[in-house]
């Protein structure tokens, strides 16, 4: 495969997994991050890092509207609940940061 081809295979894995997410907003943010280290917010960073490293300038409002697929403040809420002390206490166990 060549560049270009590998571009468009990882730009569709992206909307792929966008719409994935589109679809489990049951799947909070803390979640994700107890599970997988990462969360819509995190994407959201990378978004933006990304279109810095292409010289472009995206907004972290704009960049999660792009992940969430709406505002986020719509988002948060419409579909974000309150973590559970389990969930805090996963977060806090799994950490990286600490």
């Amino acid at each position: 495969m060549d560049k270009t081809q590998i571009d468009a295979i990882e730009a569709a894995v992206f909307r792929r997994l966008l719409a994935h997410l589109d679809e489990r907003k049951d799947v909070q943010n803390i979640d994700l991050m107890n599970l997988a280290g990462f969360c819509r917010n995190c994407l959201s960073k990378w978004y933006m890092a990304a279109a810095e490293n292409e010289n472009l300038s995206v907004d972290y409002d704009a960049a999660r509207e792009r992940v969430y697929g709406m505002p986020y403040s719509q988002w948060k809420a419409e579909f974000q609940r309150e973590a559970s002390a389990e969930q805090l206490a996963g977060f806090d166990k799994n950490n990286p940061k600490k």
